[in-house]
């Protein structure tokens, strides 16, 4: 009886004591609580026919800027001559059904994942667009943004800080004039960092 209860015991012990390359390959990740996303969206409505005429929107996730960021040190290592997954958890999704022209550049109807991009020199950002087929394929998470496969890339414009400005989660942000509706600028600004683009509506 003694022998098989120190057998019992050992048995209990034995996962724990199971060595890394045992332990499962595949591991799960989920928060107890839903994620803060944020959305940004325009949307156009005909009168005459009281129903949409088309709409974009950007959903992502809203990670929070920190103290060591400020270190232009650390920011440009974290950043310079990357592709960073712009949000937190889930990639960060453009979805549109109608045909936009970002700076110039025509983006059709569809959904993109979006990631941003800056220089080895940092003096130029873009904002980088991913086909979420491919992603899929790989079954890759924003993570491992560095392995998706960028499509094209839009030029951003760099705002200056205004004084005493700070987002202190990602904020993105459509904006335009009530007399040119289709005239829309983009805004990403995340701590000190304040960029822009114009994006044109095409209908």
């Amino acid at each position: 009886m003694k022998y098989q209860s120190l057998a019992l015991v050992l048995l209990l012990l034995l996962p724990a004591a199971l060595p890394a390359q045992d332990r499962p390959a595949i591991e799960a990740f989920a928060g107890a609580e839903p994620d803060e996303r944020g959305s940004t969206r325009v949307l156009y409505w005909d009168r005459q026919k009281d129903s949409g005429a088309g709409e974009f929107a950007i959903d992502y996730g809203r990670p929070v800027w920190k103290k060591d960021y400020e270190d232009p040190a650390k920011f440009d290592g974290m950043t310079k001559g990357k592709t960073w997954r712009l949000g937190k958890d889930f990639w960060t999704v453009l979805d549109t059904n109608l045909p936009l022209r970002f700076s110039g550049k025509d983006v059709r109807v569809g959904t993109y994942y979006l990631g941003l991009s800056r220089s080895e020199s940092g003096q130029q950002w873009d904002l980088a667009f991913i086909d979420p087929a491919k992603v899929r394929k790989e079954r890759l998470d924003a993570f491992n943004i560095d392995k998706a496969p960028i499509e094209f890339k839009i030029p951003m414009t760099l705002e200056e800080k205004g004084t005493g400005t700070m987002a202190e989660k990602l904020i993105i942000k459509f904006s335009y004039s009530k007399e040119n509706p289709k005239d829309v600028t983009m805004r990403i600004a995340w701590g000190k960092l304040q960029l822009k683009t114009r994006v044109q509506v095409m209908m």
